[in-house]
């Protein structure tokens, strides 16, 4: 079992207008309804390459009881929080005549702090029986900057695997418990390391100081750009496939999951992110974040290219 942990699920609606129109009355040719945040994509995402994922973090009111019910229809586990406070909502508007996606995020509201050590208290629950712990998302408005630090730390000792997706301080936080893997997007690697990072060069450099500073594996994620990793030993670009996307919401989850299974099949870092990067395209052909089917992975990771680096 996988253990997918993230503060803040969403209820996601994905609306396509053909042509969009800002400050006028806009109708949607399509609108979808699911589950999503971080988290939930990647329990998603791993469900459908084969792995045995459970989902965890905080769900509230009717969206909460909505998510579980979709989570529950899809035969994926899960062992939530409930809290009072009501699950947010995200709308992703799709202008098809544009080309643009462009993704509406209600913020999550602030927790009590015992709702965190419930939340460990999940965690613990279920160590003994899983193979990697993903920690993915943004924490709470308030919530505890180490929650990461700390799962990863209680993760590391029972000797599981451990991904961090996040950024900023709690991704800061979570290197001092030297994750085994962390994967930010360039964005997010900026807001962690302070700095602009304006080409690859600086970008790998940064990717370095987080190795340097705990994580075992760095992944750094650019949409359709090329993704760059290292690890103590090497490292790799990883050119994704050429395609059209539809929505690539959700896609760096998609490129998270399948890296982590691979990883536990015993891939080297460079080849995980093969199928992470394939994982990530077959999400982007789809209207829904952390969709994806497995036989579209198995093709799309023949058109990934990974090229070795110089250290």
């Amino acid at each position: 079992m996988i253990l997918c942990l993230g503060p803040t699920p969403a209820a996601q609606r994905v609306m396509v207008f053909h042509r969009l129109t800002l400050d006028a009355v806009n109708r949607a040719t399509t609108t979808l309804d699911g589950a999503a945040g971080k988290a939930v994509n990647v329990a998603k995402v791993l469900h459908a390459l084969g792995e045995r994922p459970l989902a965890t973090g905080f769900l509230g009111g009717d969206r909460g009881e909505y998510l579980r019910a979709v989570l529950r229809e899809r035969g994926i586990a899960q062992d939530f929080v409930t809290v009072p406070e009501r699950t947010r909502q995200c709308v992703t508007v799709i202008d098809e005549t544009g080309g643009t996606v462009t993704e509406l995020v209600e913020e999550s509201r602030a927790v009590a702090p015992a709702a965190y050590d419930q939340l460990a208290a999940v965690l613990e629950r279920h160590l003994p029986e899983c193979r990697a712990v993903i920690l993915s998302g943004t924490l709470t408005p308030g919530g505890p900057v180490d929650f990461y630090r700390r799962c990863v730390a209680r993760a590391r000792a029972a000797g599981r695997l451990t991904a961090v997706d996040a950024q900023g301080p709690p991704l800061a936080e979570a290197l001092a418990a030297r994750p085994g893997l962390v994967k930010p997007n360039r964005a997010e690697l900026a807001a962690t390391t302070g700095r602009a990072l304006p080409d690859e060069a600086a970008v790998l450099a940064a990717a370095r100081e987080l190795h340097e500073r705990g994580a075992e594996r760095v992944v750094v994620t650019a949409g359709a750009a090329p993704a760059l990793a290292c690890d103590a030993r090497a490292a790799w670009r990883i050119h994704p496939p050429r395609l059209h996307p539809v929505n690539p919401i959700g896609s760096g989850d998609a490129f998270t999951a399948a890296l982590v299974a691979r990883l536990l099949r015993g891939d080297d870092l460079g080849e995980a992110c093969r199928w992470g990067a394939a994982a990530g395209a077959a999400n982007a052909l789809n209207l829904m974040a952390g969709e994806v089917e497995a036989a579209r992975v198995e093709t799309l990771a023949r058109e990934v290219r990974v090229e070795p680096l110089p250290r």
